[in-house]
């Protein structure tokens, strides 16, 4: 087991005490929904297109569609398709572009990471 293999284990209860926040890399990844979210808000503002449009497309309320952008609301994938085909986006386009942004590369101190975090959070 090489040295970026082996999990990071950081006790955020300590780094909190010491008055130093949690870095990035100390975080978990970022949960699938709120990846699509954001994929598809920053796609329906690329076309300049408004909450309002884009949820009457689709047929779906406004407030939910913002839900759905800001990762709160876990869309089924029909409401994922529905809201690509509104935006003329293949979801196969959704899907790569989600796994490039979970497995973008990381600074973790010295080294450089992809794929998931390794990460284990010690409670205190």
């Amino acid at each position: 087991m090489t040295a970026a293999d082996r999990p990071v284990v950081v006790d955020i209860a300590t780094r909190r005490r010491e008055g130093r926040r949690p870095d990035r890399a100390d975080r978990p990844a970022p949960l699938l929904r709120k990846v699509y979210g954001e994929i598809l808000r920053d796609e329906r503002r690329d076309q300049d297109r408004t909450l309002d449009d884009v949820a009457r497309t689709v047929g779906m309320s406004k407030q939910y569609l913002s839900e759905m952008e800001r990762g709160r609301k876990e869309p089924s994938s029909e409401m994922l398709r529905s809201v690509c085909d509104a935006l003329s986006m293949p979801l196969e386009n959704l899907l790569a572009r989600g796994v490039r942004r979970l497995s973008a590369p990381r600074r973790t101190g010295q080294h450089t990471v992809t794929g998931p975090p390794r990460v284990e959070l010690m409670a205190a």
